[in-house]
C-alpha cells in the first residue's frame, strides 16, 4: 500500500495536545500548587513580577513549566527569562477575564454592527438597448 509522508502532526496527535493544553488550563489549583512546589526556584522568580495571588503564581509556574518542558531546548537562557516575564505579566489580565461569569447560552460579546446606518437608494436596472440591425447575437 502507498504510505503518505506526513510533514506535520497527525490529527490524533493534534487532538491529544489540544486536550492536554485545555486540561492544564482547567486543572484544580491544588494540582497546580503541587507542580509549582516541584518547579525550580529560578522559574518562580521573575523580575518585576506583579503582585499575584497564590493561585495566580501557581498558574504562572505551571504555564512556564509546560512551555519549557515542550520547547525548552529551543530557547536560550535570555529567551527563557523573557518567557517567564511574559507569563507573569499576562496573569493579571487573565484573572480579570475570568471574573466574568458566562453560561453556555450566552452569545458572543462582540458582533459586527455598522457605525452608521444609511438608507439604501432604490436600485434601478439600466434600460435595455435594442440590438443594432444587422448584428447577430
Amino acid at each position: 500500500m502507498d504510505e503518505k509522508k506526513s510533514s506535520g502532526i497527525s490529527r490524533r496527535e493534534f487532538a491529544r495536545r489540544a486536550a492536554m493544553a485545555s486540561a492544564a488550563s482547567l486543572a484544580p489549583v491544588k494540582a497546580l500548587t503541587a507542580e509549582s512546589a516541584e518547579a525550580s526556584p529560578e522559574s518562580r522568580q521573575v523580575p518585576d513580577m506583579p503582585k499575584l495571588s497564590p493561585e495566580g503564581q501557581a498558574e504562572v509556574a505551571a504555564r512556564i513549566q509546560a512551555i519549557l518542558s515542550q520547547y525548552g531546548s529551543r530557547f536560550s537562557e535570555e529567551q527563557k527569562t523573557e518567557i517567564r516575564r511574559l507569563c507573569a505579566l499576562a496573569q493579571p489580565s487573565l484573572d480579570r477575564l475570568r471574573v466574568y461569569a458566562i453560561e453556555d447560552g450566552d452569545g458572543p460579546a462582540l458582533y459586527l454592527k455598522p457605525l452608521v446606518e444609511r438608507e439604501r437608494k432604490p436600485t434601478t436596472l439600466p434600460a435595455a438597448k435594442p440590438a443594432a440591425p444587422g448584428k447577430k447575437n
